[in-house]
């Protein structure tokens, strides 16, 4: 499995990892997970972007005369040093002794450990339960959690047997958890539409 970035800032609830490859972002709400010598911790992202490497700097526009965004790059190959791509990840489990947890785990994550996507059979397994929605609408975060969460709903359902029997549990679960927050229970069931 291919490690897709490394983690420069940890916490117990959330960490940030930096992508080898510029622009090599995950997807909002994937589930992305770190490997540990006891416990792996598991994660969605929450939220992701590019900028410059040294604080306060900001890049400049390159391309007025380029007729492509690979042109810009092309000529002027020390952006892929001046510039890093990064995103940040919501804890919402762990695996620990082969059993997924859907709650945050004891320990955050180590600096610089590896973050690799979830592949498939790990997505359905995690997903089996529907626990982690609590972690997510319950979180203050940069972006709305109703398009956090129906992203990750989106995106868990892409491994799935039944992508729409999927969402359809999703959102039983959601019923449940925002039983008395109607608005936000509509706002992120009108987003899961694919």
């Amino acid at each position: 499995m291919n490690k897709i970035g490394e983690i420069v800032e940890s916490g117990s609830s959330a960490f940030t990892a930096e992508c080898y490859e510029l622009h090599n972002i995950p997807a909002l709400g994937s589930l992305v997970k770190v490997t540990g010598q006891e416990t792996d911790i598991f994660g969605i992202v929450c939220q992701a972007g590019t900028a410059g490497i040294e604080p306060g700097r900001h890049p400049v526009a390159r391309g007025k005369d380029e007729t492509s965004e690979e042109a810009v790059y092309q000529s002027s190959p020390q952006l892929l040093k001046l510039l890093r791509s990064e995103f940040q990840v919501l804890v919402v489990g762990q695996k620990t002794s082969g059993r997924i947890l859907q709650y945050l785990p004891a320990k955050p994550a180590h600096i610089h450990a590896f973050v690799y996507p979830c592949d498939s059979a790990e997505v359905k397994e995690f997903s089996r339960s529907f626990d982690f929605l609590n972690i997510l609408v319950n979180n203050r975060l940069e972006i709305p959690t109703e398009d956090l969460t129906a992203a990750a709903l989106r995106e868990m359902s892409k491994e799935q047997t039944d992508p729409r029997a999927f969402l359809v549990g999703g959102g039983k679960a959601l019923t449940s958890i925002l039983s008395g927050d109607y608005r936000r229970l509509k706002a992120i069931l009108a987003r899961l539409k694919q």
